[in-house]
This record gives structure tokens, sequence and C-alpha cells, in this order.
């Protein structure tokens, strides 16, 4: 008797099938390197990873919150008067795009004046345009650690009053796969079309 197994030639045939099933599906999964976005790849980067804040619950969130969904995150406030509502209006046009994948994406906006957008008006602000987004707000140490983890900016402009300032921060959209690593940096004006295009290629990790 041979010491060596023997094989048929559909034995032969179910080990190539195999083989090939194996590549497929290996060049179905592309690598960070290999995606084309629209916007700038930051894979790799860590951004976002302290995220800490409160949602219109009062429930402390964190990027493990959302773990399995693709994040869009951008940083903003309820009394902008023009780029956050636009910015806000593509996102929701961006959701609509993706149709039933929606679902595995959550926008998220985090205030970048809380002193003034409590939880409640933060979450009322932000279903305006799609009742599936959240708001985030909390305390200036939180949005503070949470800004510099994004490497955002921020700053408090005065105003002819102590309570009539206005905002001054960063404007870009940030997407994180469902494992929480920032893979997108897309900038403020992207249109609906490129921010949905960039969320579809990392739908599969948020599965």
């Amino acid at each position: 008797m041979s010491a060596f197994p023997t094989f048929s030639l559909r034995s032969y045939a179910q080990i190539f099938a195999l083989a090939a099933m194996v590549f497929i599906l290996s060049a179905c999964s592309p690598s960070a390197e290999e995606m084309q976005f629209n916007g700038s790849n930051i894979s790799g980067s860590n951004l976002g990873a302290d995220l800490t804040m409160v949602d219109g619950e009062g429930n402390l969130r964190t990027l493990e919150s959302f773990s399995g969904k693709v994040v869009v995150v951008f940083f903003g406030f309820t009394q902008c008067p023009d780029i956050c509502p636009t910015a806000l209006s593509q996102l929701a046009a961006a959701m609509e795009l993706l149709g039933n994948d929606a679902d595995k994406v959550q926008v998220l906006l985090i205030t970048v004046d809380p002193e003034r957008d409590t939880p409640e008006i933060i979450a009322e602000y932000v279903r305006a345009f799609d009742e599936r987004f959240l708001g985030l707000t909390g305390s200036p140490a939180q949005l503070h650690k949470t800004a510099q983890s994004f490497k955002a900016f921020y700053a408090k402009v005065p105003g002819p009053t102590p309570e009539q300032y206005t905002m001054d921060h960063s404007s870009s959209f940030y997407i994180l796969d469902g494992k929480g690593e920032a893979r997108v940096l897309l900038r403020g004006d992207a249109t609906p079309e490129e921010i949905s295009q960039d969320i579809k290629q990392l739908l599969p990790t948020a599965s």
C-alpha cells in the first residue's frame, strides 16, 4: 500500500476550484493601498481614536458605540449660518443615494460649541436633516480631547456681545470604517455622489 494519498481527477478539480475561490475572494477585498477614494486616503492615521462625547440622550459615546458601521464625522455647531447646514444637506443626500446601505452608516455632527449646543438642541438640529443622524456634545474637556484626536481646528470668534460670538472650525468629512479606523478625509464641499462613493468602498468592512 502506498504511503502517499491518492487523488482522483474529481479531487483535483475540487482542490483547484477551492483555490480559485480563495483567489477571487481575495481580489474582492482590496487593500487600503488599492482603494481609490475621492478624498484623501488616511488609512493608518488613527485619527478619531479618542472620540468621547455625549449624545442627545445624555449617553457617553465612543467609536466602539458604532462598531460595525461606517462612521462619517463632521465638526460644526447649530448656529453656523451656512457651512454646517450645507454640509449636513450634502450628507443627507448621500444617505439617500446609498439606499438600504444607509442603515450601515452613522453620521455624527460633533459640536464645537458645547456652551450653547446642549444634548437636546444638537439632537433636534441634526434630525431636521435626517432622522438617522446623531449630534454629539459634551464638556469643553471632552471636545478638546476629541477634536485633538481628529486634528480638527475650532476657535471662538468674539461678537458684538459676549453671547453673540461665532465659531471658526474645520469643515472636512472624516470617514471611518466598521472597525473604527479612519480611512478617508473629504473636503467639506464634496458632492453627495463623492461622499456616497467613498462610503460604498468601506461598506464590506461594516458587515
